[in-house]
């Protein structure tokens, strides 16, 4: 593959990325405040990833463990608190991992995450 043609992929994959960052945003409910939910974030290598939907990607080499935070989006129901987890971190075939990685328990089931 030629320069010019990983240089204009990398610009590509970078535009769908942030063309899906714009395009999500949150609803509010009737009386102008959000519903409760947690995000889906992952933090690998010092840096914070939230997942991207509807862009193919490959999924690269294994890069390590990525850490999902702990949620609780219903501070006043005890026990409904979701814990910290770990997940695998893969490369994405094509973008910085500084950019995107994807997470998975299998590199097949991995999903897409851009950094914020």
């Amino acid at each position: 593959m030629t320069t010019a043609l990983r240089t204009g992929r990398r610009l590509v994959m970078t535009s769908l990325l942030i063309a899906a960052a714009v395009g999500c945003a949150a609803s509010g409910g009737t009386d102008g405040a959000g519903e409760a939910s947690c995000v889906y974030l992952v933090s690998y290598d010092g840096r914070t990833y939230s997942d991207v939907a509807n862009v193919e990607f490959t999924v690269g080499e294994e890069l390590g463990t990525a850490t999902i935070p702990e949620c609780d989006d219903t501070p006043n129901n005890p026990g409904d608190t979701v814990p910290e987890r770990t997940i695998t971190a893969y490369e994405v075939e094509g973008m910085d991992r500084a950019v995107a990685i994807a997470v998975g328990d299998t590199a097949a089931e991995a999903i897409l995450m851009q950094v914020r």
